[in-house]
Parts: C-alpha cells; sequence; structure tokens
C-alpha cells in the first residue's frame, strides 16, 4: 500500500464526510477515537479464526481527484444561490426569519444549479421507513449499514436515508487558460 498524502480539496472532502459520519455511526466515531489515542482494534473485533476464513481482500486502487470539476460545481451554486455567501455569513446576530428567508434564497438558487447540470437519483426506491432485506453481494459502496451490524448478509432492517446518485453530469466545457480557483469574481460596480 502506498503512503500517498491527500492533496488539499481531498482533506477538505474527506474532514467533511468523516465529521458527518461521526454524527451518524457511532462505531465509525470509536473507531476514530481509537485511531486519535493510538490504540489497536479491540481484541474481539477479529479473531485469528475470521481471517484465515475470510477471502483476501481486493486490493483499493486510489486515484487523484482532479479539482477542477468540483470547484466548477461550487462556482455554479454561488453563482445561482450564493451559497458560499451564506456559508461565509456570520448568522448569529440574525434572527430565525431572517436566516430562513436567505435559506429559501440559497435552496432555491443551489437546487437550480443542480437540476440545470446534473441528474440525481435516490439510491434506493423504497419510501424511508420501510423494511428492506440486503442480499450477499450487495454494493457496500451505494448502501451503508448502520447500527448493530452483526454477521453476514442477507441483512433485513430499516431504510432511514434513500442515498443520492448522481445518473448525469452535464458540466460547462472551461477554457484552457480558466483559473477554477475563483468561485466568483470580485464585483467593482463604476
Amino acid at each position: 500500500m502506498s503512503d500517498q498524502r491527500p492533496g488539499f480539496i481531498s482533506r477538505i472532502f474527506l474532514s467533511w464526510v468523516a465529521y458527518f459520519r461521526c454524527l451518524f455511526d457511532a462505531d465509525f466515531a470509536a473507531g476514530v477515537v481509537r485511531l486519535r489515542a493510538g490504540t489497536a482494534l479491540p481484541a474481539d473485533a477479529e479473531t485469528k479464526e475470521n481471517k484465515e476464513d475470510a477471502p483476501a481482500p481486493k486490493p483499493v486502487v486510489l486515484r487523484e481527484a482532479t479539482p477542477d470539476a468540483a470547484l466548477q460545481l461550487l462556482s455554479l451554486l454561488q453563482r445561482e444561490g450564493r451559497f458560499i455567501d451564506f456559508l461565509e455569513e456570520d448568522v448569529a446576530s440574525f434572527s430565525d426569519a431572517d436566516i430562513g428567508a436567505a435559506a429559501r434564497v440559497v435552496h432555491e438558487g443551489c437546487k437550480k444549479a443542480l437540476d440545470e447540470h446534473l441528474t440525481i437519483e435516490p439510491v434506493r426506491s423504497e419510501e424511508e421507513g420501510a423494511k428492506v432485506t440486503l442480499e450477499a453481494g450487495f454494493d457496500a459502496g451505494a448502501v451503508r449499514l448502520t447500527g448493530n451490524v452483526v454477521g453476514e448478509a442477507p441483512f433485513t432492517g430499516t431504510l432511514s436515508h434513500r442515498g443520492w446518485r448522481v445518473t448525469k453530469i452535464e458540466l460547462p466545457k472551461l477554457a484552457e487558460d480558466h483559473d477554477a480557483k475563483v468561485l466568483m469574481a470580485a464585483e467593482v460596480e463604476l
């Protein structure tokens, strides 16, 4: 396994994912705590028998994500919904009604940008709250198990979130010399 360090944009994305995963997945959060403390996994997490019986895992091939598309999408969210302006604003001094009114404008603009450039569909077709059964070989990249996960598939549980996947992306082409890091040009009124 190579010891590559992720780039800045990759680290931002990783921290965002880890933040929400820690909030909603107690087992993951416990693993982060163990990692920060420098301790090993609990002894009961993986026995010698399980290691011998389990097939060798497929090697994970990591590819470098180019930041241009992510920056372009962020730029579109800013242009249509003033997304960055909203997130960078200190909202502590505003009333809930003022924040709600601003959020409505940001929501409408960002939804417009997403609808215009991406086709987004639920990962699962069932309604949230429905009982679902995941057979052996289910796509673990598309469905994350939470709660008391023990044993092997099939797993039966309650769908708490349908998930989202992009089925089509149509971002505008960028000029060769376009600086994608400029999310929105500064405006000077004359």
